[in-house]
């Protein structure tokens, strides 16, 4: 994985260097910032291929961060650092837009065997969109998913989707009527392999639904699967 890019946004120096040493062992350029301000002026100026980010930073909180990156950049992928170990913190990060979750202290091995998933899943998602431009627009009466500029719309208005909620609705179209159980969604498109956290599936099709769904009780795109999951309606 020649040629990454990556920022660090953390305050505690020793951190950075650490990381940044094992970074630059899988050939990553390493840029630094220490603060959330900084970080956030960082990722604004630069492209980047993971952002690795702590949530206890001075002024700028990591959290804040997120959301500030994912207002503009809803692609970057992001990998949250915290001392703390709490599940709401875990989940509030997914949640607000991160794509991976680090409590300290974590090992180098899995620290590295994460950032080479989530590098392998950016250019398996990237060689999937480029080799699919028959499929690249699925319609389904007055919705519309473009997957190669990553826009949903909805009787011709753009929906606001974060990145996993477009992430979510574009598996499910792309395989109307198979349905996916919560921990399945959890794996495909948080890269989670255990369990804990599919509440999180829960809350994203939630907000899901209220976007794009007239009736949320009565649903016509997403649909539940009981005892099961969900699945996209393969009668439209």
């Amino acid at each position: 994985m020649p040629g990454k890019h990556v920022l660090i946004i953390e305050d505690d120096s020793d951190i950075v260097e650490l990381l940044t040493i094992h970074l630059h062992d899988l050939d990553c350029e390493v840029t630094p910032a220490s603060s959330g301000h900084q970080g956030l002026a960082a990722s604004k100026n630069d492209r980047f291929d993971l952002i690795i980010l702590d949530i206890m930073l001075p002024g700028l909180g990591g959290m804040e961060v997120c959301r500030k990156i994912r207002q503009t950049d809803r692609h970057t992928p992001i990998m949250m650092l915290t001392a703390r170990s709490e599940e709401i913190d875990k989940v509030m990060g997914l949640e607000t837009g991160a794509d991976d979750y680090l409590t300290k202290p974590f090992s180098i091995r899995e620290f590295i065997a994460r950032v080479k998933v989530i590098f392998r899943r950016s250019e398996e998602q990237q060689s999937t969109e480029g080799n699919a431009a028959t499929s690249a627009v699925m319609r389904y009466g007055d919705l519309k998913i473009d997957i190669d500029k990553r826009k949903v719309t909805l009787n011709n208005i753009r929906v606001d989707l974060s990145p996993k909620e477009f992430d979510l609705i574009t598996l499910l179209a792309g395989n109307p009527g198979k349905s996916y159980s919560r921990k399945n969604l959890l794996n495909l498109i948080w890269g989670y392999d255990f369990e804990g956290y599919e509440h999180t599936v829960n809350s994203h099709i939630n907000r899901l639904r209220s976007k794009i769904e007239e009736d949320v009780s009565n649903p016509k795109f997403i649909l539940t699967t009981w005892g099961v999951g969900y699945r996209f309606n393969e009668e439209l």
